[in-house]
């Protein structure tokens, strides 16, 4: 099939910046222009469901390139590549029965599949680190679908964050790290999910979740009536998400604080937590995993603000939606070992 990704028309003076930082309404004439700039090899910030994603054509070496510039990113460690459907993704991977099952209930949404490349497909060899699988992804999010509709291909897009650093959830976040290497920011508001999609390859005759999420080991095991392994740390990234130290913010996590000590901020869950913490974000004060999902990096990006030197964080459930949870959090809570 020809694809023909030129938008209709050059918006050319649509490129009014929101207080200089790049942040652009979601308009028809900017979707055009977010086109431009990708076919140009530039880079284009957008929102997902999950956080907002830097956006590069996975076809383009150079493009895809600048992604791992921009985040300083090892490039060891492979690319999710965002399509606007299961008939799209098809043409450049290959789906088994049971990865075919898993698109077909959790696309679109927050949810990846780690499948083998079709010989020919077009996509640069960097967004898969070499790797013949790729990680794809069909997002939810009214703004990504948009622009991946009009630009045609796939679009490699991990978070917008220096890599090792909080996920953003706000365009604010994009623009304060990464202003000067992308071209735009389509404005989405915050993330409804406020957590990174789950990741999973079938492998054999079972499933491998390779980064949890806000899709459970236990929905994906109901559904296909298979076991969920475990991704084990120590093994070498077939997705992303998976190094040790990971989305970690400028001051030092305390994990699992039932008390506050002098000059820490406090990262609370739940009603029960020390009342003399100066400084407090409460994930959910109900207790609801899924609320403190989608508050998590935007609280840690607040106290991070505050310029504190460690922030103590209360005990998460360590079952369902709070097994992501503690996944992010232990991964930000262990020391770089750069």
């Amino acid at each position: 099939m020809t694809q023909n990704n030129t938008p209709p028309h050059d918006p050319g003076s649509t490129d009014t910046i929101r207080s200089g930082k790049k942040i652009m309404p979601a308009t028809l004439a900017n979707y055009h222009l977010a086109c431009k700039y990708l076919l140009q090899g530039k880079l284009v910030s957008f929102p997902t469901e999950t956080v907002y994603g830097l956006g590069a054509d996975a076809t383009n070496d150079t493009a895809v390139a600048g992604i791992f510039e921009a985040k300083q990113r090892p490039s060891f460690n492979p690319l999710i590549i965002h399509l606007p459907s299961l008939a799209a993704a098809e043409e450049y991977v290959e789906f088994d029965m049971i990865s075919r099952k898993l698109a077909a209930a959790f696309w679109p949404g927050p949810f990846t599949l780690v499948l083998k490349k079709k010989p020919n497909c077009r996509l640069s060899p960097l967004v898969s680190a070499g790797l013949d699988t790729v990680a794809v992804r069909v997002p939810q999010h009214p703004i990504a679908q948009e622009l991946l509709q009009y630009f045609k291909y796939p679009i490699a897009a991990p978070s917008a964050n220096i890599s090792g650093k909080l996920s953003p959830t706000r365009p604010e976040h994009v623009a304060r790290d990464l202003s000067s290497q992308v071209a735009m920011i389509l404005d989405g508001a915050a993330c409804q999910d406020g957590l990174e999609s789950t990741i999973v390859q079938v492998v054999g005759s079972g499933i491998r979740l390779l980064r949890p999420g806000t899709v459970t080991a236990q929905e994906i095991e109901r559904l296909t009536g298979l076991g969920v392994a475990q991704f084990e740390d120590g093994q070498n990234p077939t997705a992303p998400g998976q190094l040790k130290s990971h989305y970690a913010p400028n001051a030092k996590i305390r994990l699992n604080a039932n008390d506050i000590f002098p000059g820490e901020a406090l990262l609370a869950f739940g009603s029960l937590y020390p009342k003399d913490a100066k400084i407090i974000r409460n994930l959910s004060p109900k207790g609801i995993l899924r609320e403190a999902a989608a508050n998590l990096f935007s609280m840690l990006h607040d106290l991070d603000e505050t310029g504190c030197k460690t922030i103590a964080v209360s005990p998460i459930p360590n079952k369902g939606l709070g097994l992501a949870i503690n996944d992010r959090l232990n991964r930000a809570a262990t020391p770089s070992d750069e």
